[in-house]
This record gives structure tokens, sequence and C-alpha cells, in this order.
């Protein structure tokens, strides 16, 4: 492969964690080394049970929850920060070891509100170890990482369940 790639699945459609974890089991189906975390969820969507399991692949979420941003008080965003940014520094020091694929989902969501240190992200993609793959998920990317990534694919919601009242189904939204 002549160049690593940053991606970004982004828009307010259904399917931007769905792709990027079939990239995710596309990487490590190929027989190469994955890391996947996920910022802002807490860890139990089923897509991670059986990914879990693949010998290749790395997850790591954060192990306390705090719930929707919009619903933290300032102590628990302070809490949040601190969490994210040592999950970060933990995802990206685990892909510097030789991986070839690095997923970090939601993480467009944790940079927009300020949960991870944008300086050390934008550092970190910016000299990215040569051969990483790195797949950034979530709505709304800042123009920075827009300019930083080589793929952009916008999913966009003309329709969801949710409006007609439908909660998300296991298996299906999570």
């Amino acid at each position: 492969m002549k160049k690593s790639c940053i991606h970004i699945y982004c828009g307010d459609g259904k399917g931007k964690t769905t792709a990027a974890m079939g990239l995710a089991l596309r990487a490590a189906g190929s027989g190469r080394p994955v890391v996947l975390a996920q910022f802002l969820k807490d860890g139990t969507s089923s897509e991670l049970n059986i990914l879990r399991q693949l010998p290749k692949v790395q997850v790591a979420v954060c192990e306390e929850q705090f719930g929707f941003f919009w619903n933290m008080k300032k102590e628990q965003r302070e809490a949040a920060a601190k969490a994210y940014r040592a999950l970060f520094e933990r995802a990206a020091g685990e892909a510097q070891n030789g991986a070839f694929l690095l997923v970090m989902d939601e993480l467009i969501a944790a940079y927009n509100h300020e949960l991870v240190d944008r300086e050390r992200v934008l550092a970190f993609l910016r000299g990215k170890p040569e051969g990483l793959e790195i797949v950034l998920t979530g709505r709304e990317p800042a123009p920075e990482l827009l300019d930083l990534a080589d793929y952009v694919s916008e999913i966009r919601k003309r329709k969801h369940p949710f409006e007609q009242g439908i909660a998300a189904r296991e298996g299906i939204e999570f």
C-alpha cells in the first residue's frame, strides 16, 4: 500500500459507526491488526461483542459513563474530558505499536465538545505512523479535521424510524 489515509464518516444519518465497524472487520479479516476506540458511548453496542472475539482487534472503551453531553454538569464534563483524553492516548499509543487500522468512533463529537485535547488530536493525525489508516466518525466535523481527511463520506438522514416513535433496536441500531 502506497499511502495510508484518514477517513471521516459524518452526517446526521444512521450508518457512520456501521461503516467504520465494517472497515474494521474487513481489515481484521485480511489479517491486519485493528485498534477500535469508542468515545461518548457505553461500550455495549452489539458489534463490539463479535469484534472483541477477533484475535487482531483491540477494543478500547471508556470504563466510566457520563450520559449525554448536553445533560452533563460542569464537574461531569471535566471528569469526562479527563477520561476521554486518557482513552485517546491509550488508543493512539496502541495504534502506534504496529496497527494497520485505528477506528475512533465518535471522536468528532468528543473533539467538538472539547472532551479531547484538540491540539493533541491534530498533532497525532498530522504525524500518524506511516501505514496506519485512521477512521473518525461523528456529526459536523470541524474544518481542520476535514482538511486532514483523505476520504469524507457524509451519511444523510432522509427518514428514520425514531421519527415514528420506534426506539433503537438491538442488533440494528446498537
